[in-house]
């Protein structure tokens, strides 16, 4: 079968992208990157508790999982000023060459008998300190490439791939394991990251030219609008100067306070993350101490919920019709109302049916929220911007987890995830509120241009 006919049995939403030669490079890489994730969410977790002193295994188990997630959003932080002036590929390619070294480093250091557990945490650490920018520059790169009607169905396709990185690289990574150490795994993810830099040096998208800070008056001329106007609608500049001064994520939270569109859309997924985080710590005891089941009931759970959310974030490419607002604020609403079940008692059978269903409602969630945030940036902000929307959103998983706990010992496992369902059907409900009151309020000044900082919002 010829590629062309190959394109032609795609959906219609998908068949651009695929015809596409930069993106059509680029989506493999993406993917065997997220693959890699995927199966280093088993590996480093297993290779500290095979590496830990006696007695310590819950400590540097906790410390390496929170090293490799955590720190990208102090990297957003201390080097925004140097990083949010460069084109989105460079960052991305940036990420993945630190990534590459670092993680590359673990099984050289374990097959030398040099892994100590703080030279451990600190490889770990540092290949997730420019992760908040490199995933950035993904979404900022493929806005570059595509034109604005393909962008849905692209980061649908992006946010696909997370999911099903979610299903298959931990299954991958335990069948490996009885094979190889955990460390020769996360030397897998490595090379990942070393194949997508290569990729990403190969692709030539739009603006290929630094992105400079912008100056007061000065225009940027971009698909999105003028950097004036933006900082005109941010409010951070007079007489239509641009953010200056501000280090990345600070200089794209002042951008947001101008637009509170986008400032909502992270509000909301703040929120979401934030309640999300309970259930995923009260599931596995609802499995064992509800169910009396074991880990193969908890595998199931979660291995629905990613085959769901596999197909629902490929559905997202079919939305384009729909306006973004409200198809948003309904995931949000159907994933909470998948979880109420939990606390009615209902049977397993009837749990895994609503979990799949909440992974095919959730699935779409990203690619949306995603392309919001590209429709209404100037281009010469949006890495800078994105860049702040990873280091918040770093912050909801953990905190709503480590709220699971005490919420467990006070409600019980079943009583937390009904709880977590109905608090966000209630933010659901919050959200479409104020969006609403937002859409009926006039205006309180004129904003010139019709960017997506200057122009009407898209209901």
């Amino acid at each position: 079968m010829t590629p062309a006919q190959t394109t032609r049995l795609l959906p219609q939403a998908y068949r651009p992208l695929f015809a596409h030669a930069g993106f059509k490079r680029l989506l493999p890489a993406l993917a065997a990157s997220d693959l890699g994730d995927g199966m280093s969410v088993v590996a480093v977790a297993w290779l500290a508790i095979e590496i830990a002193p006696p007695g310590r295994s819950g400590l540097l188990l906790g410390a390496a999982l929170a090293a490799y997630a955590l720190p990208g959003a102090l990297g957003a932080l201390l080097f925004g000023r140097l990083l949010r002036r460069l084109p989105a590929a460079r960052l991305l390619a940036a990420d993945s060459r630190i990534r590459a070294v670092l993680l590359g480093c673990v099984p050289l250091a374990w097959a030398t008998g040099l892994l100590h557990p703080v030279l451990y945490v600190a490889l770990l650490a540092g290949s997730s300190v420019l992760h908040a920018w490199g995933n950035a520059g993904r979404y900022s790169l493929v806005a570059q490439m595509l034109a604005p009607e393909q962008r849905l169905a692209a980061n649908a396709l992006l946010s696909s791939s997370v999911s099903a990185s979610i299903v298959i690289g931990p299954a991958l990574a335990g069948f490996l394991a009885a094979v190889v150490s955990p460390a020769w795994l996360i030397g897998l993810d490595a090379l990942s990251f070393a194949v997508l830099a290569v990729q990403v040096g190969r692709v030539r998208a739009p603006g290929g030219e630094p992105v400079t800070e912008p100056k007061p008056g000065s225009e940027a001329g971009s698909e999105a609008g003028s950097t004036s106007e933006a900082a005109s609608a941010a409010g951070t500049g007079a007489q239509g100067g641009a953010v200056t001064g501000s280090d990345g994520p600070s200089a794209g939270l002042q951008l947001l306070r101008g637009q509170p569109e986008l400032l909502g859309v992270l509000a909301l997924t703040w929120f979401f993350n934030f309640l999300y985080g309970p259930a995923e710590v009260a599931l596995p005891l609802h499995v064992t101490d509800d169910l009396h089941a074991g880990a193969g009931l908890l595998g199931l759970y979660w291995a629905l919920f990613g085959a769901g959310a596999v197909l629902g974030g490929l559905a997202a490419g079919a939305l384009r019709r729909f306006p973004l607002w409200p198809v948003t604020l309904g995931i949000v609403a159907g994933w909470g109302f998948a979880l109420v079940p939990f606390g009615l008692g209902a049977s397993a059978p009837v749990t895994l049916a609503c979990f799949t269903l909440g992974g095919l409602i959730y699935g779409p969630f990203t690619a949306l929220s995603y392309t919001l945030f590209q429709e209404r940036t100037p281009a010469a902000w949006l890495t800078t911007v994105l860049a702040a929307r990873s280091a918040a959103l770093l912050t909801a998983g953990p905190v709503g987890t480590a709220l699971g706990g005490p919420l467990i010992a006070l409600m019980g496992p079943r009583g937390v995830l009904a709880a977590s369902g109905i608090a966000t059907v209630a933010l659901a409900v919050v959200g479409a509120a104020v969006r609403i009151r937002s859409t009926r309020r006039p205006a309180s000044r004129p904003v010139h241009g019709s960017g997506p900082c200057g122009g009407a919002a898209r209901p």
